[in-house]
C-alpha cells in the first residue's frame, strides 16, 4: 500500500507516531481551541461547513480534530501506523461513529493512493513532506489532490545553509539507536532550555511564560515539538521562494507566507489554485 522509499542505515524513519502518542496526554480543549483559531487565521475563514478537508500526514490528529470541530467533511491519513491510530483515537473521544471523518494508514508518495483519493477544498500538510525521504514529488501529489479553485496549505522546513547540514547530522545520530537517541537529548534538551532562559532574561520576560504559552503555537507542546525536530528524519529543507515557484508553476496562486525569519522552523505556505 504504501511505496515509501527504503531509507538508508544512517536515515532510519523517526518514531513520529510514538511521539504523537505521548502528546495527546496532554491535549485538552484549550489546545485544541488553538488549533482551531490557527487554521482559521491562516485560512482566514470562520467556519469549514461545507468544505472538504484532507490531512496529508496527520500526526496527533489534532488538525483533522481542529478542522471537523470547524465543519469541515475530513479524510486522514499518515503512512505511521502509530498516528493513525492518534486520530482514530481522537474521532473515537470527539466525534464517535461519524462519517464526516474517515481515517486510513497510507503514503502521500503512493501514487495509487493518491489517484484514488480525488481532490478536495483544502489540503493540509503541516511539517509533513519535508519528512518522506523525496519532498518534492511529495508535494507534486499533494497538490494534485487539490480541486480547482481550492487551497494548500502547506508547512516546509526553512532551508538555513550548513545550519541544516548540522541539523541532519544531529538527527541521523538521534535515529541511530539508543545511544545515539539519549546523547542528543542529553545535549540538547539543556541547550534548548539554557537558551530560552538567557533570551527571556536578556528581553525581561517571564522564562515560565515561555513554556505555559507555548500551546499557543497550533496548540502544541514544546517538549514533543522538540523531540520531533531532534529525531524527525527523513530530512529535508527548501527556501521560501522555491516552494512558491514550483506551486506557481503548478498552476497556484500565493495567498499568505508566514515566514520563520531566516531561523530554524517551518515557512508556511497558503495557496490558491487557479480556475
Amino acid at each position: 500500500m504504501n511505496n515509501a522509499p527504503a531509507l538508508a542505515p544512517a536515515e532510519r524513519r523517526f518514531e513520529f507516531g510514538a511521539n504523537w502518542t505521548r502528546f495527546l496526554r496532554v491535549l485538552d480543549d484549550e489546545r485544541i481551541s488553538h488549533a482551531k483559531l490557527s487554521l482559521q487565521t491562516m485560512l482566514d475563514v470562520d467556519s469549514l461547513a461545507g468544505k472538504t478537508f484532507l490531512d496529508v500526514g496527520s500526526g496527533s490528529g489534532l488538525f483533522s480534530l481542529a478542522a471537523r470541530s470547524l465543519g469541515a467533511r475530513v479524510h486522514s491519513f499518515d503512512y505511521d501506523q502509530a498516528s493513525c491510530g492518534c486520530a482514530l483515537q481522537l474521532k473515537t473521544r470527539y466525534f464517535a461513529e461519524d462519517e464526516n471523518w474517515t481515517i486510513e494508514q497510507g503514503s502521500i508518495l503512493d501514487r495509487s493512493l493518491v489517484e484514488r483519493l480525488g481532490k478536495f477544498d483544502i489540503v493540509y500538510s503541516w511539517g509533513v513532506l519535508h519528512h518522506t525521504g523525496q519532498m518534492w514529488n511529495a508535494v507534486e501529489n499533494a497538490s494534485s489532490l487539490v480541486r480547482s479553485g481550492g487551497t494548500l496549505f502547506i508547512a516546509i522546513y526553512n532551508d538555513q545553509g550548513w545550519v541544516s547540514r548540522w541539523w541532519k547530522g544531529v538527527k541521523d545520530l538521534y535515529c541511530s539507536g539508543i545511544f545515539g537517541r539519549w546523547l542528543v537529548k542529553c545535549a540538547y534538551y539543556p541547550y534548548f532550555m539554557l537558551s530560552g532562559f538567557v533570551a527571556d532574561l536578556v528581553r525581561r520576560r517571564n522564562p515560565i511564560a515561555r513554556y505555559t504559552e507555548y500551546k499557543k503555537r497550533r496548540g502544541m507542546s514544546a517538549i514533543h515539538d522538540w523531540a520531533d525536530w531532534l529525531g524527525g528524519n527523513p530530512f529535508e529543507v527548501a527556501k521560501p521562494e522555491d516552494v512558491i515557484h514550483f506551486c506557481i508553476a503548478r498552476g497556484f496562486q500565493l495567498r499568505k507566507l508566514k515566514t520563520c525569519g531566516g531561523r530554524l522552523g517551518c515557512n508556511e505556505f497558503v495557496l490558491v489554485l487557479g480556475d
